[in-house]
C-alpha cells in the first residue's frame, strides 16, 4: 500500500518546491471525457492537482477502446464514474467533482464559474461553442483551452499550442479534426491532450504562452 504522504514525497522528488506548492492548490474542470479528456485528467492527477471537476453525459463503449483511457471491465460505466475509478488507482487523494449530463447555454455560468482553467474536450462543435462562448463571455476569471485538429497519422510536429485571445488557448493543428475521412489514433489524441494538460498546468503555475 502506498500513504499519502510517500506519494507526495514522490511529487516533491521530482517537482522543485516552488512548483510543488502551486500545483497542489490548482483546481481544473475537464469538460468532455473521450480521448482528449480521459487522457488530460489522468495526466493531471498524476501532476498531483488539488481538485478536478469532470463533465460528460456519456457512457464507456468498445468504439471508445482505441484512444480513450478507459478499460474492457468499464465498458456501459458512465464515463464521470469510470475516470473516477482510474483517477483513484493513481492518485486516490485527490478531489473530485463530477457532471453527469450536457452543458448548454443555461448551466454553462453555473458550472464552470469556480474553475480558473478549463479544458474543452468536445467531439462537436456545437458543444465546443457552447463552452467557448460562455466562458470567454460569461466567466471572466476562467481560461479556457480548446482542441482542434488531432486527427490523422500527420506530423506530430504540427500539433502545437496557440494563444488565440487573452483567455482562450487552442491545442491542435486546427486542420484535421474528427471526420469519416480521417483515422483516430491514440497517440496523436494523446499528443493533443498532453497539450492541454500541459498548458493547464503551466496556467496553475502562472505562465502564458506568448
Amino acid at each position: 500500500m502506498l500513504s499519502r504522504e510517500q506519494f507526495e514525497l514522490e511529487l516533491t522528488r521530482r517537482q522543485t518546491p516552488e512548483v510543488r506548492k502551486k500545483l497542489k492548490e490548482g483546481c481544473v474542470a475537464v469538460a468532455g471525457l473521450g480521448g482528449l479528456g480521459s487522457n488530460i485528467a489522468l495526466m493531471l492527477a498524476r501532476t498531483g492537482v488539488k481538485k478536478l471537476f469532470l463533465v460528460d453525459f456519456d457512457t464507456v463503449d468498445p468504439s471508445n477502446l482505441n484512444r480513450q483511457a478507459y478499460t474492457i471491465p468499464q465498458m456501459g460505466m458512465k464515463k464521470t464514474d469510470a475516470i473516477q475509478e482510474l483517477i483513484r488507482q493513481v492518485n486516490p487523494w485527490m478531489e473530485l467533482e463530477t457532471f453527469d449530463g450536457r452543458v448548454t447555454e443555461a448551466n454553462v455560468e453555473k458550472l464552470f464559474e469556480p474553475y480558473p482553467v478549463i479544458c474543452e474536450a468536445f467531439d462537436t462543435p456545437e458543444s465546443k461553442a457552447v463552452l467557448v462562448n460562455g466562458v470567454i463571455s460569461r466567466l471572466p476569471g476562467s481560461v479556457l483551452i480548446s482542441g482542434n485538429g488531432m486527427a490523422g497519422s500527420y506530423s506530430s510536429n504540427l500539433i502545437r499550442t496557440d494563444k488565440k485571445m487573452n483567455r482562450l488557448y487552442v491545442c491542435g493543428d486546427g486542420v484535421h479534426g474528427i471526420s469519416k475521412t480521417e483515422s483516430l489514433t491514440a497517440a496523436r489524441v494523446n499528443i493533443c491532450a498532453g497539450h492541454e494538460a500541459n498548458m493547464a498546468i503551466r496556467l496553475i503555475l502562472g505562465e502564458k504562452e506568448v
